[in-house]
């Protein structure tokens, strides 16, 4: 018997998406439970990938805490920095992975590491067996504050950032905030310039507090009472802007700030540019683009460049490129689904889109902000 003509099935399913993320005081300190929180400990086993750098200054104790606790761990070692982000170490980890069997369920991959180990272990746990839970504890300023806090995994492919990827939340996100300190200073400033993104774009609470307390936090490693609070509002600011759209249905989003022009400057200048160095060179140029435009006041614009200056993140505006950027926003169009939908700053803590940037307006941009640096060194030396 033939098919009916005109038959038609339809599945409509949604997949809960739960996952938590915890403060924890010194997360590898035996004592506690957290990294064993979630999932089986009686003749357990964990597969566990950490930053090589982390295990330089961690991994005895990382080891002594799952001896202590009778888990049996496989723990390896992935290098750092955007260069990491890669086929082969994605490929590496899965082979590992294959050869130290898990329950599927209640063993959790664990990552211990920057935003770069976080995504390629997230996305190595997405792809085994089609999906087995995984924790991330976050180690730099940048997974604390941005990478591990969404449920984006993936890698670098074929020229291209992040080409490669899926959507899979962590089962948990623990929050160590003492791993910060061993951090080298321009590591945390990476960190903070997404931190100053979201201030700029939606939280002008937030902003006053860097004005405040930004610089003396920084000095800590954010181990102070003010760095604590900026940690928390950040990280609750990102939550806010991505639980009703983890799936990036809704195109047009506020966390994109900083995130147009970015990605050729970071892909074309590799290991020397960090990613939130490449984020604040577009955040400034985005905000000149907003103040040419009128849609963003002279005072409001001051403020933005004078508290990257106060809080010393010092760009380097020789690496703005007005072609790469415009390939870049290209790029962008192409991923935002045929619009630009660029965020840019309506005042501080607000925001706008827009969908009509020409190259000419980049160009103009970067041209202020050099004249702009071109004044100030004037006046230093006039003084």
């Amino acid at each position: 018997m033939s098919a009916a003509p005109g038959m038609h099935w339809q599945v409509s399913a949604t997949r809960r998406i739960e996952y938590d993320l915890l403060n924890v005081a010194d997360v590898f300190d035996p004592r506690s439970d957290a990294l064993l929180s979630m999932g089986r400990v009686q003749d357990g086993r964990r597969f566990v990938v950490v930053d090589a750098c982390v295990h330089a200054h961690h991994g005895e104790r990382i080891r002594a805490y799952f001896a202590q606790h009778r888990v049996d761990a496989r723990i390896i070692t992935l290098p750092g920095g955007e260069g990491g982000k890669t086929l082969e170490a994605w490929l590496s980890v899965l082979r590992e992975l294959d050869g130290f069997p898990i329950h599927r369920r209640d063993e959790p991959v664990i990552a211990i590491g920057g935003g770069v180990l976080t995504d390629v272990v997230g996305y190595a746990a997405a792809s085994y067996r089609r999906s087995v839970p995984h924790i991330k504890v976050p180690t730099t300023l940048m997974g604390y504050v941005d990478a591990a806090v969404g449920i984006k995994t993936g890698i670098n492919f074929n020229g291209h950032k992040n080409r490669l990827g899926n959507f899979e939340p962590p089962r948990r996100v623990l929050l160590d905030r003492s791993l910060l300190r061993t951090l080298p200073p321009r590591h945390l400033r990476n960190g903070l310039c997404e931190i100053v993104k979201l201030a700029v774009i939606r939280d002008a609470a937030l902003f006053r507090l860097l004005e405040q307390h930004g610089a003396a936090s920084l000095a800590t490693a954010f181990q102070d009472a003010h760095g604590g609070d900026i940690l928390d509002r950040a990280i609750g600011g990102m939550l806010e802007e991505l639980a009703p759209n983890l799936h990036e249905e809704e195109l047009a989003r506020k966390v994109d700030f900083g995130h147009t022009f970015s990605y050729g400057l970071e892909t074309r200048h590799g290991d020397d540019l960090l990613h939130g160095e490449a984020v604040l060179l577009d955040i400034l140029v985005s905000t000149a683009i907003a103040r040419r435009r009128s849609l963003l006041g002279a005072a409001a614009a001051e403020r933005i460049f004078a508290l990257i200056e106060h809080l010393q993140l010092a760009p380097d505006l020789a690496l703005l490129d007005a072609e790469l950027m415009w390939q870049s926003l290209l790029d962008r169009v192409e991923h935002r689904n045929g619009l630009q939908r660029v965020p840019l700053p309506a005042a501080v803590g607000e925001c706008t889109f827009v969908n009509d940037i020409a190259r000419a307006e980049i160009e103009a941009s970067i041209q202020t902000l050099h004249d702009r640096t071109t004044t100030d060194h004037d006046r230093i030396a006039e003084r």
